[in-house]
């Protein structure tokens, strides 16, 4: 009787899942809108931003010249530097600098150093420190990437500056001072291919002598050919003279 009891009804029954493929095929671009529950839970709960005022911009920059500036001695002592290296540099030389290995960067130097180049990194604040004021306040943009400097004290070492950068893709030449000039890329190169300025100046004395050589020549064209032609006249007056004797 006890088993016919538990047999009967207490024997429970496990549920039986299928689980069944979703039918349609799904559009990825017009998604189906979701339930009514879901739609509001959604509304509620997507982000608002506030709009920025219109006037936010002017505020923000009011308020940053507000800041009182720390005075920073470090910064002051290495913005002195930079601009002895800037004023006493013959070559200056901007280089962007990519993502490079430090013992890559340390070849580049190395190789720099033998033409008696100085690689130089400062920050966009001492830079800005150091060059305002001066001639040399239009490289500040340049700054605003991680950039570094290269003096030399000889620009006529443009050429060796150029071959070590075709060997180095991570420095991209992006501008030069040369002679006291600001150059961008484009003439910094062709700067590059020009002669130095003594031979420049020898290229020069020779034009000029060959010119002045051409102004005498001229002028004593006509008393040459008078001369020329009175030897000739005399020839003849001599060999007529001794077929009558």
């Amino acid at each position: 009787m006890s088993n016919l009891f538990q047999k009967a009804l207490l024997q429970s029954r496990l549920p039986l899942v299928c689980f069944k493929r979703f039918r349609g095929k799904i559009n990825i671009q017009r998604p189906r809108a979701p339930h009514y529950e879901r739609a509001r839970v959604l509304e509620l709960v997507k982000p608002v931003y506030k709009l920025p005022d219109f006037n936010a911009p002017c505020l923000e920059e009011n308020a940053a010249k507000a800041i009182q500036k720390v005075d920073n001695p470090y910064e002051t002592i290495i913005a002195r530097e930079v601009r002895n290296w800037l004023e006493h540099s013959k070559m200056v030389a901007f280089i962007h600098l990519n993502s490079i290995k430090q013992e890559d960067f340390f070849k580049v130097q190395v190789a720099l150093h033998r033409y008696q180049m100085k690689v130089k990194m400062y920050s966009k604040s001492v830079i800005k420190l150091a060059v305002d004021g001066t001639k040399f306040e239009a490289i500040k943009p340049l700054f605003d990437t991680k950039t570094v400097l290269i003096f030399c004290p000889d620009e006529s070492k443009i050429k060796q500056l150029l071959n070590v950068l075709k060997k180095t893709p991570q420095f991209i030449l992006i501008a030069g001072i040369a002679h006291g000039r600001f150059m961008s890329k484009n003439e910094f190169v062709d700067f590059a291919s020009m002669p130095d300025l003594t031979t420049t100046r020898a290229q020069l004395a020779a034009v000029l002598d060959s010119a002045g050589a051409k102004v005498v020549s001229d002028l004593e064209s006509h008393q040459n050919q008078i001369v020329g032609m009175l030897e000739a006249y005399m020839r003849q007056q001599d060999e007529g003279s001794s077929d009558k004797s």
